[in-house]
């Protein structure tokens, strides 16, 4: 499920990244639903892709808890230690922040030991110039209205075209990604999540600029869907000129192919050997061979906010009395 995590992470309009000016305390709990398109990779999420993530999580003054039904972690500034618990075995691990910057260059270190072995061919390939990209944002409002975790919400279609620069999307393939918002009053308590993320950023001395994410999950997810990245960016840089709060989003990611790139993918596909005997027909119904499509849908992501609270306990962002330290 982390990488999952990381994905929805790149993928989720990054509208609330803006650190309020102080304190305070809140609680939130939402859901998450995430879909591929990919069916081996929803067979993989399972219950998840179906009822979706639900996660409780509690800010109070330096400590931060967010809880699910499997996993949880909690985050202490004062303490610079995180603690992350398996909900299951009721058992929980402890790292310094010092512990967690060493991970980090580690990784680091590695990731560019692994570049400096690539082969001549691919260093070659990487210093290819690369193409300039434009992104169109566009937002409208639909006028539809409704209540949702008990605000009034209007909904608004915000769209961000990510193209080849000069050329059209029909022309130079590239990426759509497509947001439904439904938005509420604006919620200052919401931005209490960010700002606290923010704060641990700076305190690791920006080691984890997206969560979770390692520099190698992040280069596999953006080297799978380099677009995403610069979508993205653009919802979060524009996102001030929705007026309120998201409480509801559902995001669509599309990928649209090239002329070149639909060549070659009717290409590949007519040379893909069909096979033989029982192990050749049960792959065909797996794999239900189709003409490759133009515009395709790679994900489908759900976020909604269930319930907002200002009212925060030392035990909501405590370690159960029951839980043990497995060392």
């Amino acid at each position: 499920m982390k990488r999952v995590a990381a994905i929805v992470l790149i993928a989720v309009p990054a509208l609330l990244l803006v650190a309020a000016p102080s304190l305070a305390d809140v609680k939130t709990r939402d859901r998450t639903t995430v879909k591929f398109e990919n069916h081996f990779l929803n067979f993989l999420l399972g219950k998840s892709a179906k009822e979706g993530l639900q996660t409780t999580m509690a800010v109070k003054g330096n400590r931060k808890a967010t809880f699910n039904d499997s996993t949880g972690k909690i985050i202490d500034l004062s303490e610079e230690k995180v603690y992350e618990l398996d909900m299951h075995k009721k058992t929980y691990t402890v790292k310094t922040f010092d512990q967690i910057r060493q991970e980090m260059r580690s990784q680091a270190d590695k990731t560019q030991q692994a570049a400096q072995k690539q082969e001549p061919g691919q260093a070659q390939e990487a210093q290819k110039p690369q193409k300039e990209y434009e992104i169109d944002f566009d937002v409208k409002d639909t006028g539809q209205k409704k209540q949702i975790a008990g605000y009034d919400t209007h909904e608004a279609i915000v769209t961000v075209t990510v193209r080849e620069k000069g050329k059209k999307l029909e022309e130079s393939g590239g990426l759509v990604m497509t947001n439904d918002i439904w938005l509420g009053p604006k919620i200052p308590q919401l931005k209490e999540n960010a700002d606290f993320e923010m704060r641990y950023w700076k305190q690791l001395e920006g080691a984890q600029m997206a969560g979770d994410l390692t520099p190698d999950q992040a280069a596999a997810i953006l080297k799978m869907f380099p677009l995403i990245s610069k979508a993205s960016e653009r919802m979060a840089k524009d996102g001030d000129k929705l007026s309120g709060t998201p409480l509801d989003t559902t995001t669509t990611i599309d990928s649209v192919k090239s002329p070149d790139q639909m060549v070659q993918a009717q290409q590949q596909q007519s040379s893909q050997p069909t096979g033989g005997g029982i192990g050749g027909m049960l792959a065909k119904k797996m794999m239900k061979k189709e003409e490759p499509k133009q515009r395709s849908t790679v994900m489908t992501t759900h976020h909604e906010i269930l319930e907002v609270a200002t009212s925060v306990g030392a035990n909501d962002v405590a370690i159960p009395a029951d839980f043990k330290e497995k060392k």
